[in-house]
């Protein structure tokens, strides 16, 4: 499997700004792309791998408080980093609780813009990889049938598998054939690894039966 590049991209009505951006980048060895608007980039498909997007926050248009809003409403993953030379304290705080990664005034240094750069690909590509490992586990989990899901679930909570068989009315022997099942399925060999799985896949960890919530 080929693993895609990082991406860099500007979006700044400002061609200047957009240029001597891109130099910077370029001169980092980032790979970049640029756009004149919002609007413009969002007709752009994801990019497959790790990815942050530098947005002046004052554009015509889509700002960048809007942009940002547009992202999350499509769910899209691109970290970003906004640039302004209007911003204020309000504005700021607004992008940084909805997972910005930075908010920096212009004029701001070029080494800090890097920096900035440097932790949004590294959110990027760590938030990529809990993805990966969650779509993992969950096509795991489809593997399960109705039954051996109900078995997981009793398994996970720490009954023996007569008491398991008790939960479910069934023979002992029957419980221990659904059990290997599973841990085959799940390619696991220990309850532990159960608990992994079920973590990755975000599903939330069973409660044994008769325990008070």
């Amino acid at each position: 499997m080929t693993i895609a590049t990082a991406m860099v991209f500007v979006i700044d009505d400002d061609e200047s700004v957009r240029k001597s951006l891109k130099r910077l980048l370029d001169t980092a060895r980032h790979e970049t792309e640029v756009f004149n608007s919002a609007s413009e980039f969002l007709s752009r498909s994801a990019h497959p791998g790790p990815s942050c997007v530098i947005v002046d926050v004052q554009m015509p248009g889509l700002n960048g408080i809007d942009f940002q809003n547009a992202l999350i409403e499509n769910n899209r993953e691109e970290q970003l980093i906004f640039i302004t030379g209007h911003g204020d304290i309000p504005m700021c705080a607004q992008a940084m609780k909805a997972g910005a990664v930075d908010f920096l005034s212009k004029p701001f240094k070029p080494k800090q813009l890097l920096e900035s750069v440097e932790r949004a690909l590294s959110r990027s590509a760590e938030q990529r990889r809990r993805a990966s490992e969650k779509n993992h586990a969950r096509s795991l989990l489809e593997r399960l049938t109705a039954r051996e899901y109900e078995v997981m679930e009793l398994v996970a909570t720490g009954l023996l598998n007569k008491q398991v068989g008790g939960e479910l009315g069934m023979a002992e022997k029957t419980v221990k054939t659904h059990r290997a099942h599973v841990m085959q399925k799940l390619r696991i060999t220990s309850v532990a690894e159960l608990m992994v799985v079920l973590q990755k896949a975000g599903v939330t960890p069973p409660v044994r039966p008769g325990t008070k919530v």
